[in-house]
């Protein structure tokens, strides 16, 4: 795994820390204490914005994150127990590394956030973006992100989403989303239309519908097992993602789940 920092991070952080100072005298401050936690993930796949970034083996995706006054940092790692990239190379297991730096405030009819993702990847250049959130107090909660990569990958992810939660019997609850994207590359080098190569890409993308329990075990500890379904929303993504995935078999469909286990403090 790279350890160094590059330049652009540095930027992007004092780029981001500078956004947030504008932003705080948006909102009074609830809470004095700052929180967190840390969980687990056992995965059947990798699956990132109908990429398959991993193939016939267990992921383990720890994370810890903690937040204070509306402010949050968190750290996300990907290990993968048998490695088996498109070139059919082996690599190491841990393969990536992902921080985020983000602040939130709730504005009683929506709530809104905005963030800075560094990914550190194995194997391949370093990625960063920036984003933004909007989440509407509605039914559904609908949630609109855009997400803006400005550093070796240069495109704008855009997602609209919505998610309904119910409650079963012993506090156990089930959460139930949709999401669909679109995705506007800005370099036809790294995303060009499958249908013209001299071309950037420019469509909707893919599809993700989860189905989640929320199992509380103690007041703290929580297992969530969940299933998710990722799917093309295009002919363009569908030829995209078959590309991409030819290594693993030129998939553009996955169903994959795994589970959770949260502890919070």
């Amino acid at each position: 795994m790279k350890r160094n920092l590059p330049g652009r991070l540095w930027t992007g952080l004092a780029t981001g820390l500078l956004c947030l100072s504008f932003m705080l005298p948006l909102q009074a401050f609830a809470g004095d204490e700052p929180a967190g936690g840390v969980s687990v993930s056992l995965m059947s796949q990798y699956i990132w914005r109908g990429q398959e970034l991993s193939r016939d083996s267990l992921v383990v995706q720890p994370s810890v994150t903690v937040s204070y006054e509306g402010f949050a940092a968190s750290i996300w790692q990907n290990i993968d127990t048998d490695y088996w990239n498109t070139a059919g190379v082996g690599a190491d297991s841990l393969n990536e590394t992902d921080t985020t730096l983000s602040y939130s405030m709730d504005l009683g009819t929506c709530e809104i956030d905005a963030g800075y993702i560094w990914y550190s990847l194995d194997g391949a250049d370093d990625s960063q973006e920036i984003y933004g959130t909007m989440t509407l107090d509605l039914f559904l909660s609908p949630t609109l992100t855009v997400y803006r990569e400005f550093s070796h990958y240069p495109s704008t992810y855009i997602t609209l989403g919505i998610s309904h939660s119910m409650e079963l019997p012993r506090n156990i609850g089930l959460e139930l989303s949709l999401q669909g994207s679109y995705l506007i590359s800005s370099d036809k080098e790294a995303y060009p239309d499958p249908g013209d190569p001299g071309d950037e890409y420019s469509d909707l993308h893919d599809g993700l519908a989860t189905v989640t329990l929320n199992v509380p075990v103690t007041k703290r500890l929580t297992l969530s097992p969940e299933l998710e379904w990722s799917f093309p929303l295009s002919s363009t993504a569908a030829d995209d993602m078959q590309a991409r995935n030819a290594g693993h078999g030129g998939k553009d469909n996955f169903l994959y789940g795994g589970i959770t286990a949260s502890l919070a403090f």
